[in-house]
């Protein structure tokens, strides 16, 4: 296997960064409609996403998914809508942000009740 250098790579492909490219909501937004709408004219669906990913220059993995989340957020597919799914991860954000505040302050607690015993046990 042949290894790049780090300092050869993007910024996206050094360790420990995402690959993941955020795509505008304009930009998947009517591709993903086309093919929802014009499926009927292909073969196959794979095949429309194929042609319409070539034109707009994604890969076709990315836009088949982007035609998955729509499908879900409507209805028409199993899964998590988007707009569950920030929720969720917001909630989530925000619990283990509260649950950091509350050992801050059960810690907090242990040092002050100890320095109170002490300063009780001398004289």
């Amino acid at each position: 296997m042949i290894r790049a250098s780090a300092s050869r790579l993007s910024p996206a492909d050094q360790p420990g960064s995402s690959r993941r490219t955020r795509w505008p909501a304009a930009t998947y937004t009517t591709p993903r409609d086309t093919i929802l709408d014009h499926a009927g004219e292909h073969p196959s669906r794979w095949a429309a996403v194929t042609s319409i990913a070539a034109k707009i220059g994604c890969t076709p993995q990315t836009l088949h998914d982007w035609v998955k989340k729509a499908e879900i957020d409507s209805g028409q597919r199993a899964g998590v809508p988007t707009e569950m799914a920030e929720k969720l991860k917001a909630l989530e954000r925000e619990n283990r942000e509260l649950r950091q505040a509350n050992e801050i302050l059960r810690k907090a607690s242990a040092y002050f009740a100890m320095a109170e015993l002490d300063r009780r046990s001398k004289p």
